[in-house]
């Protein structure tokens, strides 16, 4: 059988359910801003033991990106994800979570073949891209205070 992309496009419409755009936009936000608080209270827990406000801001990513890897490992960072949708995805926990999802789907692969390959599936463009900008960043910066 073969359609053209206006029929497969009426075609996907009328098999999908509506997206309940409201309650969707209402849980993101819900989630998302219950996390930023977590790491605002982390936060000020963090400087009341007498971190300083880097030191402290570090801890902060730290601890949310071990808590949503371990909450990943337990398959409940997941279950949150589908009930709160992009409100688990933009803040750090996100990035904690798409590192360590493809990394658990192939640990049958082994150790250095599926695990740790997989690991750096997300992280190696993030980490190439981000070292090339700091690099060019820096040099940029060096010649305009030479000149």
């Amino acid at each position: 059988m073969e359609i053209n992309n206006q029929e497969y496009g009426k075609l996907v419409n009328a098999k999908s359910k509506p997206s309940p755009l409201g309650r969707d936009m209402l849980c993101a936000f819900l989630v998302g801003g219950a996390i930023c608080v977590l790491g605002q209270a982390l936060l000020s827990l963090y400087k009341s033991r007498g971190l300083s406000q880097d030191d402290a801001s570090g801890a902060v990513s730290i601890t949310l990106v071990l808590a949503a890897a371990l909450l990943t490992g337990l398959g409940w960072f997941d279950k949150l994800a589908k009930w709160a949708g992009a409100g688990t995805l933009v803040p750090i926990t996100g990035f904690a979570n798409a590192m360590v999802s493809p990394a658990l789907e192939y640990k049958s692969e082994g150790m250095i073949t599926g695990t740790a390959v997989k690991l750096f599936t997300v992280a190696g463009p993030v980490l190439v891209f981000g070292i090339s900008a700091s690099v060019i960043y820096g040099v940029i910066l060096v010649l305009f205070r030479l000149v």
